[in-house]
């Protein structure tokens, strides 16, 4: 008799320890947001997130408010839409709100790479040096080189007439500009000569489409291996194109190669020195591949597109283009040489600045997450003041709460390439309710954790543009092609990408 209620007693405890793993007793304390824990244990609201992101937060925003807390799978994630508290979260100490513990997790999840205690400030302090200020403007050029090398080698030989060429926008965009930044970071072939130099530049034409050929079919897989939600087959073929990039991108190939960017150089070097492992810096450069490479070309995609689709945008853009470069000695006329953009030209495009700002704001969608280390009080613009409890992840999702917002931006999914920018060309303000806000537009993140590298990112999207729409004629096979869909499994990763290409067709200007 004993040993059963002994038995019996150990099954109810482990029936209860599992249901409180599970989240059975979990209430809502005084001061803290709604609660919404769905109606499956553990998962909570996992498929609906995952199924599409952005209508699931406007339903709990639409049932609870601007500030929730609902369960996805096994944790409690409060989300906050009221862009007044942004700040408040994205300045909190890392003591109370800490960001790494949930990217630490990510970055070893889908790149294998297990971060040290001094990676932020490692990547930080080189991303500060090289892809800012005076950094910033060797890259650049590194970068207009690799656009040159890839787009514009055969118009000094005459080989590309002027003819209409018809091709695949999305993969016309990201193919070049992943390419050009890749080259402009991880260095090119080795040269010595005239006649070997064009040699070691065929080479790079062909290795970096090679890169990118791979780059895509992991990208594709990227969301779902974030999510841990892969079948076996497309879990093996991930761990393929890891080990894959892994070599590819070894610190021991990387230092037979010419050109290679300080950031990459300066940041191995760092964790060399901090202990990290070779193997592990391996796996550290094909982190920063899809951090520095994943989101620029999709946007430069959108960006097209979208001034493809408004010719007045178009119009606008390409005459600052032109006059931008006609006033720094740089006009592209018959017979002139491929033109050479500056950091300072791109300096004085305010009209192609809203543009690639508007494009952000209809198509950057990242998810800001933080890890609740202690019980922390945020007050919302109402006077509410709630509690984020200890354990828990507070969570902005910017897409839906700012950049899509009718009371912020009117008719927010309107393209208006001059939305942020006064008649005069200066910088616009945005408000709330009368108030103005700090965060309106947030592609990049915010605060700690905002992404090191967007002046370059930036920078290697204008290029693009301003070489294309320097070179070339640009205009949609369909002249009534639709907005292309997103695919919504991409929520919170950075830029959304279509889920059909667009064709589109291009010719020289003279």
């Amino acid at each position: 008799m004993a040993l059963w209620v002994t038995l019996l007693c150990t099954l109810i405890a482990s029936l209860l320890g599992g249901l409180y793993l599970l989240g059975a007793f979990r209430r809502r304390r005084p001061n803290e947001p709604p609660l919404d824990k769905g109606t499956i244990p553990w998962l909570g609201y996992l498929l609906d997130f995952r199924r599409d992101s952005a209508e699931f937060l406007k339903r709990m925003q639409r049932k609870h408010g601007d500030i929730f807390t609902v369960l996805i799978g096994g944790y409690y994630f409060t989300f906050v839409m009221d862009p007044f508290c942004f700040g408040a979260i994205v300045k909190e100490s890392r003591s109370k709100l800490d960001f790494r513990t949930f990217a630490s997790k990510l970055v070893l999840q889908v790149f294998g790479y297990k971060p040290i205690e001094a990676n932020h400030s490692i990547i930080h302090a080189s991303s500060t040096k090289h892809l800012m200020g005076d950094g910033l403007t060797v890259m650049t050029q590194a970068t207009m080189e690799s656009f040159q090398k890839l787009m514009l080698f055969n118009l000094s030989s005459g080989e590309e007439k002027r003819v209409w060429q018809e091709d695949s926008l999305f993969q016309y965009c990201y193919n070049i500009v992943f390419r050009a930044g890749y080259l402009a970071l991880y260095g090119t072939e080795p040269h010595q000569g005239k006649d070997n130099k064009e040699k070691a530049d065929e080479q790079d034409r062909i290795h970096s489409n090679q890169v990118f050929h791979e780059f895509r079919k992991y990208d594709r897989l990227f969301p779902r291996l974030a999510y841990a939600v892969l079948p076996p087959k497309d879990k093996r073929e991930a761990e393929r194109l890891k080990k894959l990039f892994w070599s590819m991108l070894s610190v021991k190939k990387s230092w037979q190669k010419d050109n290679i960017s300080g950031w990459i150089s300066d940041q191995n070097q760092l964790l060399a020195e901090n202990g990290v492992p070779e193997y592990m810096r391996d796996r550290f450069m094909f982190m920063l591949l899809w951090a520095s490479q994943g989101n620029t070309g999709p946007t430069a995609f959108w960006l097209l597109f979208y001034l493809m689709k408004h010719p007045e945008a178009m119009k606008a853009v390409k005459e600052e283009v032109d006059k931008v470069s006609r006033e720094n000695g740089q006009e592209v006329k018959p017979g002139s040489p491929p033109i050479n953009i500056t950091r300072d030209m791109l300096n004085q495009t305010p009209i192609l600045d809203s543009a690639v700002e508007e494009t952000l704001r209809l198509v950057a969608a990242p998810i800001l997450v933080r890890a609740v280390l202690q019980d922390t009080s945020l007050k919302t613009s109402s006077g509410m003041e709630y509690t984020l409890r200890k354990g828990d992840r507070v969570a902005l999702f910017p897409h839906v709460s700012v950049q899509m917002n009718p009371e912020i931006h009117a008719e927010p999914h309107e393209f208006r390439y001059n939305r942020f920018i006064n008649p005069d060309g200066t910088k616009k303000d945005f408000y709330k309710n009368g108030k103005r806000l700090k965060y309106f537009n947030m592609p990049w993140g915010a605060g700690v954790s905002i992404c090191p590298g967007r002046f370059f990112a930036t920078a290697e999207i204008k290029l693009f543009a301003f070489l294309m729409l320097s070179h070339y004629d640009l205009e949609l096979v369909n002249r009534e092609e639709e907005v292309p869909a997103i695919d919504v499994s991409r929520w919170g990763f950075g830029t959304m990408q279509p889920v059909r290409d667009v064709r589109f067709r291009y010719r020289l200007r003279f």
